[in-house]
């Protein structure tokens, strides 16, 4: 068991934050022991959901439905499931969003470098857009694309 500064230094998150998600009722198992609070490995786990939860963009009160589902036992899986499906593919779209920026940084930085290296841009204007080297061919044209699912 836990205190609530144990787990916010373990977890670094804030004793206010922790103190929310109880009034929340993100912890509907939570131990008192004379009104304090006592976090178990139960809590910790909790504490990671949350945490993956919050980080696919869902708030706290969709948070709390879940946590709600949770109590309902069995007969909730599916609804479950189906929330975490919904957030991965969230998160696989912002991934590749990302992705196609992280390409488009990679372009622009040998763009760059070649660039300086020649001293002008003559070089490369002229391989725009379609004879450039293999790799860079593949960033530009993934950074360039506009297939949005």
């Amino acid at each position: 068991m836990y205190t609530i500064g144990q787990v916010s230094q373990m977890c670094g998150i804030p004793v206010s934050t922790l103190r929310y998600y109880d009034k929340e009722g993100l912890f509907p198992h939570m131990e008192r022991v004379s009104g304090i609070r006592r976090f178990s490995d139960r809590e910790l786990e909790t504490l990671r959901i949350i945490d993956c939860l919050k980080k696919s963009g869902l708030e706290i009160r969709e948070i709390r439905k879940f946590m709600q589902w949770c109590a309902e036992g069995s007969s909730s899986y599916p609804q479950r499931r189906e929330l975490f499906e919904n957030q991965k593919k969230t998160v696989e779209k912002e991934i590749e969003r990302l992705q196609k920026t992280l390409d488009m940084l990679r372009f622009k930085c040998w763009y760059y470098d070649t660039a300086i290296a020649d001293g002008n841009e003559d070089r490369i204007n002229e391989m725009l857009p379609n004879n450039l080297p293999d790799d860079i061919q593949m960033l530009y044209d993934h950074a360039h694309s506009d297939d949005e699912d």
